[in-house]
């Protein structure tokens, strides 16, 4: 079979013992790789209801066929599980070198469950699976424990998925780290290795994926070249040069990126804080060098080096957009040094770097109206842009110290444990909001509420783009479904596949380029229809995992506040208020879904088809409604 290893790897730490499975070709037709495969064998095999920690919980490592296959921008990967945060599927994706090495090792996707007697790392090295110490690394930040690693097995070309602290800690927002600076970062799958004590995954190989036409992504990779190089070219060298945080300081001006906890408005930032925030000076002064990841052409990260000041750092990561916000405006903090300290924090810890900073958010929400005092913060100032009151309560965090043990649950177990403050968060199904704002784009409302994976600014739909529409034409809610559900099955490919999203516009002339690359890569020959499929199939796995635990419409949210309840008095999203409800409608009219419920007719099912074990479970044969 082109464009596969062929292989899955299932590995059970309470017995310590492994089986490798084939591949079908049916299976990886329908389900392609990353969330999508990941979704499937998760539905198959884990029971019902099994808790995020429990023995039986299972969380997966999946490629997608652009993985190593000699294509641009198809360095992604994907981790799946349940999120300890609310006991949904979650799924989270990285980047780097991870997936396509793992491809290399002679696995596709890798899948654990159990639980060790005491700290294991895996070591897969062409097809052989070891289970290793790993007290030595057990407690040890993340940059480390690769290194230790690399050494202990004798090569340094490994790479590594693995935890730090704040996973071995239990933390809800704890991510899973690859290549030192890249993160599956989403809805807490660190805390899923930590309750397993699994520390990490080091694999290494230099087995071949063989592609069905490789004559064919040449000429696709010349028609990227010619793009990047022509009409595309001032977007792509942009990127290159700032990466994601290129469009920061635009969008905290317009109100899109978070300000004083998405409470706050662009006129709060002064002259000076936004001078302090400006990226291009900070990359002249600091910036070493770029680093992409796997067959990326962009390189859009960067390392630092900051010699002098409170937080002298050597060789860490420039903040992505999301972090930048996260720990910047969201905060009202301008003090960029400090940023970049919260960021490298971040990777060593093993946080993901969205929650945390919101976390940290409204907790200095709640210190600045009063519902929390200093002496519940363990004595810190915690007021809106003191940039060493943000290190200290992080390094708590990361510590599992004092108050930090509270808030590395997140935002909402803080919330519940202090028994005040909910009028502060800022969530879709528990996990914290990313710095795209529902209220400047309205289509992410839907998407942050009724995804799978809640609070994604990375899933399909109509996206954070939408927000440049004018006004008349993003918030008329008539008749929006059908192109959210285009937007769905873009990304939902792009995620399955491998590739990397930041690749739309930035090298991608457009969204035939990921389908006509898999053809080639895999010989599958999608057409228009099997692609909308196949997009389709892949938002559905996710969803009926998630029906299958006994969710519905009903089930799902998103803070009040978020979609404008009650709406801004200021700023350019002053008297919005987003009708997520109709934006959902017709999207489940498109699906040809039940709108109440949110269940998929046996119906649309069947005209998607490979979901049979779905339509048996929601219809059973002596029942003829939806359960």
């Amino acid at each position: 079979m082109y464009g596969y290893a062929g292989k899955m790897l299932f590995v059970d730490l309470t017995s310590k013992t492994y089986e490798i499975r084939e591949i079908t070709e049916d299976l990886a037709k329908n389900y392609l790789g990353g969330p999508a495969l990941g979704a499937k064998i998760l539905y198959d095999e884990m029971p019902p209801h099994t808790d995020a920690f429990d023995e039986k919980s299972m969380i997966g490592f999946v490629s997608g066929p652009a993985n190593a296959a000699g294509v641009v921008m198809g360095g992604r990967y994907t981790v799946v599980s349940k999120s300890p945060v609310n006991n949904r599927f979650n799924d989270a994706n990285s980047g780097g070198d991870f997936g396509p090495t793992m491809r290399r090792s002679g696995f596709d996707a890798i899948f654990v469950k159990g639980i060790a007697d005491k700290p294991v790392y895996l070591y897969i090295n062409n097809g052989a699976v070891e289970f290793k110490d790993a007290a030595a690394v057990w407690g040890k930040p993340t940059l480390e424990t690769e290194q230790i690693i690399r050494n202990e097995l004798g090569q340094e070309n490994i790479c590594v998925a693995l935890i730090g602290p704040a996973g071995e800690n239990l933390s809800h927002i704890a991510a899973v780290m690859n290549d030192g600076h890249r993160a599956a970062g989403r809805g807490g799958s660190g805390a899923v290795m930590g309750s397993k004590k699994l520390k990490g995954i080091a694999v290494y190989g230099n087995q071949k994926i063989e592609v069905a036409d490789r004559e064919k992504i040449r000429s696709i990779t010349k028609e990227i070249t010619d793009y990047t190089k022509g009409s595309g070219a001032q977007q792509f060298s942009a990127m290159q040069q700032y990466g994601t945080p290129l469009s920061y300081e635009t969008l905290v001006s317009i109100n899109n990126t978070a300000i004083k906890n998405f409470f706050g408005i662009p006129e709060e930032l002064t002259d000076e804080m936004k001078q302090s925030l400006s990226l291009p000076p900070k990359d002249a002064a600091y910036k070493q060098r770029s680093y992409g990841c796997n067959a990326c052409i962009i390189k859009c990260g960067a390392f630092y080096d900051i010699p002098n000041g409170k937080w002298p750092l050597k060789h860490a990561g420039r903040p992505e957009y999301e972090t930048f916000g996260a720990f910047g405006s969201m905060l009202l903090n301008a003090d960029f040094e400090s940023i970049v300290m919260c960021n490298h924090m971040c990777n060593e810890f093993g946080f993901d770097t969205i929650s945390a900073g919101a976390t940290i958010a409204w907790a200095m929400h709640c210190y600045n109206e009063g519902v929390l005092s200093k002496e519940e913060l363990d004595g810190i100032d915690l007021r809106w842009g003191n940039s060493d009151a943000i290190v200290e309560l992080l390094r708590k965090m990361g510590a599992a110290e004092g108050v930090g043990k509270i808030l590395l649950a997140g935002s909402v177990a803080a919330a519940e444990h202090f028994g005040k403050g909910n009028q502060y968060l800022g969530v879709a199904g528990g996990i914290e909001m990313p710095q795209h704002d529902p209220r400047f784009a309205p289509g992410l409302a839907r998407t942050y509420k009724y995804d799978p994976t809640p609070a994604r600014h990375v899933k399909g739909g109509y996206g954070p783009a939408q927000g440049f529409a004018l006004p008349e034409v993003k918030y008329d809610y008539e008749n929006k479904g059908q192109g959210d559900v285009e937007g769905v099955i873009h990304q939902e490919i792009i995620n399955a596949g491998g590739f990397c999203m930041i690749a739309d516009g930035n090298v991608f002339q457009n969204h035939s380029v990921p389908v006509r690359l898999l053809n080639a890569i895999t010989g599958f020959a999608y057409d228009e229809h099997s692609k909308a499929n196949l997009g389709v199939r892949s938002y559905t796995i996710r969803h009926a995992f998630n029906l299958r635990e006994g969710m519905r419409r009903k089930d799902f949210d998103i803070s009040p506040r978020m979609i404008g309840k009650p709406p801004m008095e200021e700023g350019a999203n002053a008297g919005v208020t987003v009708d997520v409800e109709k934006l959902a409608d017709s999207f489940f009219q498109a699906l040809h879904w039940h709108v109440e419920t949110a269940v998929p007719t046996k119906e649309a099912l069947a005209a998607v088809g490979g979901l049979e074990q779905v339509a048996n479970d929601l219809y059973p044969i002596d029942r003829k409604d939806a359960v």
